[in-house]
């Protein structure tokens, strides 16, 4: 069952250890992953907090003032003294749900005698309905599964909606009535399974079937756009909620792992170094012995067999950079500060030098661990892999890893006009540039992609294709189709014959102004499609201002967002457009100024201006100067949007590469997060 419900529901994890961190919660992570499953359009958050009953009431009833819709608590349903989750929960409750609590005890004793031992407490307080379910994650789960098909309608008759309780009723009457049988457990869930895998085949045949969208009606056609106008912060802010972190993982060789996101804390199983370390080229000593003569006995060579016997006073050994320290050495002196006494008759060997420097007691030695010590995390879960990281696994003798397995893409380009690059075009027609830029655009970012190729304008046709999109990826990314033209049937068909939910289908930004962001249930799993505008620059800015942070955003890349800069326009800059104009810019560094050009004709037809490009800058319309908040590397400072023909700083997400002036102040940023490479 998957619910086409719009609600609210936040999960209460309910754990000592959890919440302190003395141990990894799974329950709360895995019910947020379910949940976005069973209700898609759901929005899911989740808390953590110890077992303490006034801080458990207290946000029990914090939710019920907000109207969260459903609350899941796990954890402390059980015996020991610290459980308190169902005193706290009727404390809150004004009336009582046993059924449900009945429900989930019933089918739980079917799986396990000590099910018996749950004091889970179910209700509703206000227009919240609570829900304990238990600690383990497992058994979160299966009691979540015991009642998922309740809560729809628990929550519309909670809100009164009379229309939606009615058509419930309607349809479980008309389900037919199961006939008692004997059944375990068991073959249930077998039949269950045998439901699941059925399904596919079912929708089959209405994949057969033509699309329900009818375009030979043009003087009936939508004069203005039927989808509000939304801010740019606002999509984005969108999309994001409605796109899941992956929590499957690949496991790779480190030598193939770069640019991936690491599924794993990577640990030293030895100190590094293991061994006391020369770092220079020169004498192993005794610092107590000071300057003056040394009598030199052996040599310790970096990959030679460490020398064992122990060093005596006035003696000195020649050593090498990374070579280990003797036994009785506790500083080396560089070559630099030592003179020749006495050589080998031959000049192959030294006899005696002297050390004309004092040496201090663990002078150029790393020490044992001195770098990183034994069992210490060296990488962190979800760092993204450069060459670095791999030069350390290297180091670490990690052959293999485990990464966030990547996102599913397809990218499907529609158009009558369009043609592959190499076909001879017609007048009227052009070369779809679209699809491989997208490909490339997402493989620089360390995405890969499918080719799905080109489409009409044709409802069927589009239905078909994204139909085959939808098997094999989790995210569709179309380009073109998404206007107002009489043949721009992509949204239609996704509302008409896929049942998905247009989050938006206009954005309040110059170019991109066509695109939307949706979301629907392809044989019961959850799909989301990026609409892209046809036109190439507009497909481009859109790609890396939605698609691209969305992506890095499932794969857990902690700054999935491109950063915000100021930056000096040294040319006017005007915009004449009612919507803010995110324009191509190049940006350079010099004598630690930013500045940003445009980069030529902006017109969205025109994708040379996003070549050479390194940055957007957001010109604001001529009526809109407010003041807010941009986000520096410096930290957060207030500065004025730019008005119409105005010269100074403005805005701008540096996003397309490497400025093409690396000042030192430019390279430190590069590092940071100001320069996405």
């Amino acid at each position: 069952m998957i619910s086409s419900i719009n609600m609210s529901i936040r999960v209460l994890v309910v754990s000592d250890t959890r919440s302190s961190g003395d141990a990894k919660d799974t329950a709360g992570p895995k019910l947020m992953e379910k949940l976005h499953v069973l209700f898609p359009y759901a929005e899911v958050a989740c808390n953590t907090i110890p077992d303490d009953k006034a801080e458990i009431k207290s946000y029990l009833q914090k939710y019920a003032k907000q109207d969260i819709d459903v609350v899941f608590t796990t954890g402390g349903t059980g015996f020991s003294p610290r459980d308190v989750t169902p005193e706290a929960t009727r404390e809150v409750i004004e009336k009582e749900a046993p059924g449900l609590a009945t429900a989930m005890m019933f089918r739980s004793l079917a799986k396990t005698e000590m099910a018996m031992l749950s004091r889970a407490v179910c209700g509703v307080a206000s227009k919240t309905l609570i829900v304990n379910l238990p600690g383990s994650p497992k058994g979160a789960l299966e009691c979540l599964d015991f009642i998922k098909e309740a809560i729809p309608h628990a929550v519309n008759c909670i809100n009164d909606r009379k229309e939606e309780v009615a058509r419930e009723h309607i349809t479980i009457s008309q389900q037919p009535v199961a006939q008692p049988q004997e059944q375990s457990s068991a073959s249930k869930e077998a039949r269950e399974d045998v439901t699941i895998s059925q399904q596919p085949g079912a929708q089959l045949q209405e994949q057969s079937s033509p699309s329900r969208v009818k375009v030979n009606k043009v003087a009936a056609r939508n004069r203005e756009s039927p989808y509000p106008m939304v801010e740019e912060k606002d999509a984005s802010d969108v999309i994001i909620k409605h796109c899941m972190p992956i929590h499957e993982t690949d496991t790779v060789p480190f030598e193939e792992s770069f640019g991936r996101v690491l599924a794993e804390n990577v640990c030293t199983p030895e100190p590094i170094p293991a061994f006391r370390a020369s770092i220079k080229d020169g004498y192993a000593v005794k610092s107590a012995d000071g300057m003056g003569k040394r009598t030199v006995k052996q040599k310790a060579i970096a990959g030679d067999k460490p020398i064992e016997d122990e060093l005596q006073h006035g003696e000195a050994v020649r050593i090498s950079t990374g070579a280990p320290v003797p036994p009785g050495a506790d500083a080396v002196v560089q070559v630099e500060d030592t003179k020749l006494l006495q050589a080998s008759e031959d000049g192959s060997e030294e006899i005696a030098i002297e050390i004309l420097k004092e040496p201090k007691a663990g002078q150029d030695i790393r020490d044992i661990g001195s770098e990183v010590a034994k069992d210490s995390v060296v990488l962190h879960k979800y760092d993204r892999i450069d060459a670095a990281h791999i030069g350390i696994m290297a180091q670490l003798g990690k052959l293999e890893v485990k990464v966030v397995r990547r996102p599913a893409v397809g990218i499907l380009s529609t158009g009558n006009e369009i043609k592959e690059p190499w076909e001879r075009i017609q007048p009227g027609q052009i070369r779809d540039s679209n699809r491989y830029t997208l490909k490339h655009m997402l493989r620089k970012f360390g995405f890969h992609s499918m080719d799905c190729g080109i489409v009409k304008d044709d409802p069927n046709v589009v239905k078909q294709a994204l139909e085959k999109a939808f098997e094999q990826n989790e995210y569709v990314i179309t380009t073109g189709g998404a206007s107002m033209g009489e043949f721009d049937v992509v949204k239609r068909v996704l509302e008409v014959d896929f049942d998905a939910r247009i989050h938006f289908g206009r954005v309040n930004m110059k170019p991109g102004k066509p695109t939307s962001f949706a979301t629907l249930v392809y044989k019961g799993k959850l799909k989301k499609v990026f609409c892209l505008p046809g036109n190439p620059a507009s497909c481009s800015v859109c790609c890396l201002l939605f698609v691209i942070p969305a992506l890095r955003y499932v794969e857990n890349q902690r700054d999935y967002k491109f950063p915000m800069i100021r930056a000096d326009v040294p040319e006017k800059v005007p915009n004449s457009d009612a919507r803010p104009d995110y324009r191509r810019v190049t940006v350079e560094a010099k004598d630690g100024i930013i500045s940003a050009y445009s980069n030529g004709n902006q017109i969205s037809s025109n994708l040379n201006s996003v070549c050479n490009a390194n940055g957007l800058a957001i010109i604001q319309p001529q009526s809109t100067i407010p003041q807010r908040p941009i986000h520096s590397p410096f930290g957060t400072t207030y500065v004025s949007e730019v008005p119409l023909e105005q010269r100074g700083p403005l805005e701008m997400f540096p996003m397309f590469g490497m400025p093409t002036n690396n000042s030192s102040w430019m390279r430190s940023l590069s590092v940071g997060r100001v320069v996405i490479q």
